[in-house]
């Protein structure tokens, strides 16, 4: 007896068999099906999802949809598939979430992970031998490919670097099909190395993310998180330089300033049980009224808004952080446009979110003069309400390296079929 199961399958072999692209694209053993609904990237539609189990696959995948001259999409979770600007076209999402394999090197304090994994996973895995990826995942239910692919990381990026500076090594998988390896599994092999990063935050415009090889840091044995709150910029400024100055060493100090609350420092102490009690100690007391956790808030380094809501970056000299939040804060403000901030105060890194239900003409200008107001730094849009997208909000600004950036993408993807015009510049 045929169960649900097996019919559906038949009914998918029944429509690869009557569409010859979709039976192409299932020739190396990826599961393809006709795109739902749901399967839009940021209100474009697809025609098919395809689900490579394997690098192999992965590789005849794309071979097949650059013969038809598909636009090709990847997709882990889904969580940030509609960041920067919609595709210019988009024929096939590439699901990675079959790509799950982690092979963890204990001894050499190193991991080689698919795309797919969830940070979740690869966190608990390592965590069974006492060690950890030192990136705080600053989007719920990311994968791997996910996190690399916006190249965003959270608190901890103060004191171990960015999900970039982690990376020693990447298998992708070209617009062509070709697979290109760079860097290696030992951490002093750097072969290719800066090959491998220039897919860190490229939004899966130079090819498919397969597997990452990342260096790791042992888990430390205790951790404290001091916390304090202000209703005065400047006091938090105060708080800040005193905390960086002090001999604590923080491993982040956070700054959290919600539409409805007042600002918050949070420090964040790693290391052994027998010395962190006194860290903590000092800490708390150059932040006066201070409360002292022992473990991480459940919010801890996740992005302010809702998954709908207008997400800036903004980098600016770790010096003027307090001083941009509460440009922001007043610039926003004046406009009637409530706005959640939260970024390092360490790193000089902030995300700010407007409400999605928020005039999208006012939050478009708003973001408009914030930028031209940062002197020395810069301010990204990740991801725009619909309504703002449509008021042609420049998500980049100026980006210096454009042309180098175009003759790169030229390189890899000369068809320009995927991601097509989802980076700067269009690209």
């Amino acid at each position: 007896m045929s169960t649900e199961g097996d019919s559906r399958e038949q009914g998918e072999h029944a429509r690869a068999g009557n569409d010859p692209v979709m039976a192409d694209l299932g020739v190396g053993g990826s599961a393809v099906r006709a795109a739902a609904p749901g399967d839009a990237v940021a209100g474009i539609a697809p025609r098919y999802v395809a689900t490579p189990p394997d690098l192999r696959a992965a590789s005849s995948l794309l071979a097949a949809a650059a013969r038809h001259g598909l636009a090709t999409v990847p997709r882990g979770h889904g969580s940030t598939v509609g960041w920067g600007r919609p595709p210019r076209r988009c024929d096939l999402v590439v699901d990675t979430t079959l790509l799950t394999t982690i092979e963890h090197t204990a001894g050499d304090l190193i991991v080689q992970v698919g795309a797919g994994t969830p940070m979740a996973d690869l966190d608990a895995a390592l965590a069974g031998a006492g060690q950890r990826l030192s990136v705080d995942p600053v989007v719920p239910g990311s994968t791997v490919g996910g996190v690399v692919a916006t190249g965003l990381c959270g608190p901890r990026r103060m004191l171990h670097g960015t999900v970039r500076d982690l990376i020693i090594g990447m298998t992708t998988v070209r617009a062509d099909g070709a697979i290109v390896s760079s860097g290696g599994r030992v951490v002093k092999n750097v072969a290719g190395y800066d090959l491998g990063k220039l897919h860190t935050g490229a939004l899966g415009t130079l090819g498919l993310i397969a597997s990452v090889t990342f260096r790791l840091h042992p888990l430390p044995p205790a951790l404290r998180v001091i916390s304090a709150a202000t209703g005065d910029a400047a006091t938090a400024a105060a708080w800040r330089a005193s905390v960086l100055r002090s001999t604590t060493a923080p491993a982040a100090v956070e700054l959290d300033w919600s539409a409805e609350g007042p600002l918050s420092l949070h420090v964040l102490l790693e290391g052994a049980e027998g010395g962190i009690e006194a860290r903590a100690a000092e800490v708390a007391g150059l932040l006066g009224a201070a409360d002292t956790a022992a473990e991480l808030p459940p919010d801890w380094g996740m992005l302010p808004g809702a998954p709908d809501d207008t997400l800036l970056k903004i980098a600016v000299a770790p010096g003027r952080v307090t001083e941009t939040a509460a440009s922001l804060r007043t610039a926003a403000e004046a406009v009637g446009i409530p706005v959640s901030i939260r970024g390092s105060a360490g790193a000089g890194v902030l995300y700010a979110a407007l409400p999605a239900a928020a005039d999208a003409g006012t939050a478009a200008d708003t973001v408009t003069g914030l930028r031209h107001s940062i002197t020395e730094g810069a301010l990204t849009v990740l991801r725009a309400a619909p309504g703002v997208l449509e008021q042609g909000l420049d998500l980049w600004g100026e980006v210096p390296g454009l042309p180098l950036m175009r003759a790169i993408k030229d390189r890899f993807d000369p068809d320009r079929i995927l991601s097509p015009g989802r980076f700067a510049g269009g690209i």
